[in-house]
């Protein structure tokens, strides 16, 4: 089948580009992107080898201006699809405005309907430290519009219980309309090497929504000096313009720290290796979607620190393949503490572990299902639970 793919953005390497990019390659389809904005060089190279179409340009800013303008041509774009059998969109906000306008049947793979506006935690954090009343009246708009974009689809992929439950909890898609594929990991890229240097790692977009002040505070807690130990802590990811000011922000709070290292942008041979070499991993979004970053340290023999909410709770077996805590910082330090201070068969077991749990996860899991419900056919086994 020749399928048209819809994603509003293009331009890093995060979450959304890999599961767009993973569909593509595993899917038996044939497959066009279509997108109001691409950057070859800063997302994943295996775009280039694909079949790209740049539709009018939008703005990566996410201001209410920026926001509203995009979503004004997103809506009043004309696309034709009609060369296509059918369109699928990745969904995180304003791709939903596509479907509403599409004259071929229209499915969805729901990253999140838009964080912001839905998610609670994601919400509180915004509007924490202001009132941004012009913000409530900007939100309340956009779920107006919103709601009446969900009824388009003839079904929707969530990549996990928990969008699955935003969606349902707040109205937007009936249940019976729903199935849940979990996003896999490349298990021979992400692979141990039996390495283990000292020091925690802290992968994935540097952005305020990834809550990367708190694993700060808990290496403070953790580790009051930078002469108390020989760990240290690595944050290591994309950063983006729009979140330059919060990178300088927290390169300035760890200033005097000789402990803390920022790898900015890495390669994906240089992220893996630091997955390879670390002691463990944190991971510190407060109501991640889903996250492969638990995946890719599981994938490497390497135990995870992670909130007991959202994604997580899906993927690390809390004492099994890593811990599981409440989120606040000091919650973080003390299981540091716990795995730095573990007996080393302990911990081993534990990588070991992991490493088993990774490999229930594979990106023919997340397609298939896909593949053949665009074929007109239902498993029976979409949306089950990954056994442990």
């Amino acid at each position: 089948m020749n399928i048209a793919v819809y994603y509003p953005w293009i331009y890093l390497k995060g979450g959304a580009e890999r599961a767009l990019l993973e569909t593509i390659v595993h899917s038996r389809h044939d497959w066009t992107i279509y997108t109001n904005h691409y950057d070859g060089a800063g997302t994943f190279p295996e775009f280039a080898d694909l079949p790209v179409v740049q539709l009018a340009t939008v703005p990566v800013k996410r201001s209410i201006a920026a926001v509203a303008g995009a979503a004004v041509r997103v809506a009043a774009q004309r696309v034709d699809f009609a060369n296509h059998d059918r369109l699928v969109v990745f969904s995180e906000g304003l791709g939903n405005l596509v479907a509403t306008r599409s004259r071929v049947p229209t499915t969805c793979v729901c990253l999140t309907p838009l964080k912001v506006a839905y998610d609670v935690v994601t919400n509180e954090r915004f509007f924490k430290d202001a009132p941004r009343r012009h913000y409530r009246a900007a939100f309340a708009a956009y779920r107006f519009v919103d709601r009446r974009t969900w009824g388009h689809y003839d079904h929707v992929f969530c990549i996990s219980n928990g969008v699955k439950s935003r969606l349902v909890d707040n109205g937007l898609v009936d249940e019976h309309r729903i199935d849940v594929v979990y996003p896999g990991v490349d298990h021979q890229r992400f692979r141990p090497t039996g390495e283990s240097e000292p020091y925690f790692l802290l992968p994935g977009r540097v952005m305020w929504q990834k809550q990367i002040e708190v694993a700060l505070d808990a290496w403070r807690f953790f580790k009051p000096h930078p002469s108390d130990s020989a760990m240290q802590l690595v944050i290591a990811g994309m950063v983006d313009a729009k979140s330059r000011a919060y990178v300088d922000g927290l390169r300035r709070s760890v200033a005097w720290r000789s402990d803390v290292k920022f790898v900015e942008s890495p390669t994906d041979e240089e992220l893996c290796c630091l997955y390879q070499r670390c002691f463990g991993v944190l991971f510190s979004a407060p109501s991640e979607d889903f996250g492969l970053v638990p995946l890719e340290a599981m994938a490497c023999e390497k135990t995870v620190v992670a909130p007991r909410r959202g994604g997580p709770t899906e993927t690390v077996v809390d004492g099994c393949t890593g811990l599981l805590v409440d989120g606040d910082a000091r919650s973080f330090a003390a299981a540091m503490r716990a795995l730095t201070e573990m007996p080393e068969s302990q911990r081993r077991g534990m990588e070991r572990s992991a490493r088993r749990r990774a490999l229930e996860f594979d990106w023919e899991a997340f397609v298939d299902p896909l593949d053949d419900h665009l074929d007109g056919y239902r498993r029976v086994e979409l949306g089950a639970a990954v056994s442990w």
